[in-house]
């Protein structure tokens, strides 16, 4: 255990970090991202010596769990092989990744091998037009696939995410916790969050937590439940159904950052103290300036954390308070 573990300015101790290995992905979700998009210069985007670096360092310092996420992180070339040296950090308890599912027919098992724990699906729909829709360029099929594929790879767990929309996919909702609990899987239920102009009115498609779990508790029998994973949803269980939990994202309507224990990296090095503020510190410059010793590092690592915000204000209108997109924040 480290000696001065990563204490926020309200007391908080951070022990959460997600790490983004890339902004580029190879859907374009309505949520995420506009349609024509800039993506970041290479010589820009963290190296993968660099990433691992970090890794390590927030490791060293009291970190017990990383989530790998994008952009989308199976298309960054070499991934597997930073998994494999991030998971045999001492002190880390777990490696865990956040994909949109279209590369795992082919990189679930060397994930798991590589020792990635838990995987988290994004998985907005069903329908197969609908799908497309929603990510503008994914195959639904192809995602089911990698699904499946999760499921026999061995990880310890494997999770679904919905990104819940009034118009585009609520009415989804029971058909997609069925689909869940048919294959002993979790599912996340998650709020838009108003990253970035999408081109759309945000509030127009809003659908709180509530909402989503009335529509649920129609068709299943819902028991709350104390478990916590380390991240922000809150989580149910299902009556008869002891094999899936039912989680829910609440930025909006049920506020989580009294607990906040994380802090996010962007895949240009930027360590986001809050996804709904723009304080940061660049992590890729201290790297690049001081390629020999952490103690820099370390030093504006610990006096930025002071500076963690308190809260994030987002609006429950659905309004953009930040002009960064989702795919650029780390997931």
């Amino acid at each position: 255990m480290t000696d001065t573990p990563l204490i926020d300015g309200l007391g908080r101790r951070i022990d959460y970090l997600r790490m983004s290995v890339t902004d580029r992905c190879d859907f374009r979700c309505v949520y995420c991202m506009a349609e024509d998009m800039v993506f970041l210069p290479r010589q820009q985007i963290l190296g993968l010596e660099e990433l691992a670096r970090l890794a390590r360092l927030f490791v060293s310092q009291g970190v017990r769990k990383i989530r790998l996420t994008g952009g989308e992180p199976l298309v960054r070339r070499g991934v597997v092989e930073l998994c494999q040296e991030i998971a045999g950090q001492p002190g880390l308890r777990e490696l865990v990744m956040t994909t949109n599912g279209s590369q795992l027919t082919r990189l679930a098992r060397p994930l798991a091998d590589a020792g990635v724990k838990r995987l988290n699906i994004s998985l907005d729909s069903l329908d197969a037009a609908r799908f497309k829709a929603i990510t503008r360029t994914g195959d639904l099929s192809q995602v089911l696939a990698g699904v499946d594929a999760a499921c026999d790879a061995g990880f310890d767990s494997v999770k679904l995410n919905v990104v819940v929309m009034k118009g585009r996919n609520a009415d989804e909702v029971p058909d997609l916790v069925d689909y869940a609990v048919q294959r002993g899987l979790d599912i996340s239920f998650i709020e838009e969050m108003p990253l970035g102009h999408v081109g759309r009115s945000r509030g127009e498609s809003f659908c709180s937590s509530d909402e989503v779990r009335e529509l649920i508790s129609q068709r299943y029998n819902l028991i709350d439940s104390a478990e916590n994973t380390g991240g922000p949803a809150r989580y149910v269980r299902l009556e008869g159904h002891p094999g899936s939990r039912i989680g829910f994202i609440s930025p909006h309507s049920h506020n989580f950052c009294s607990t906040c224990n994380r802090v996010r990296m962007t895949a240009e090095g930027r360590l986001l103290l809050c996804l709904g503020h723009e304080n940061s510190i660049d992590m890729r410059a201290l790297v690049r300036r001081h390629p020999t010793t952490d103690e820099p590092l370390l030093k504006a690592l610990q006096a930025a954390l002071q500076r963690k915000p308190a809260r994030h204000e987002f609006a429950s209108n659905g309004d953009v308070q930040v002009l960064r997109f989702m795919n650029a924040s780390g997931g």
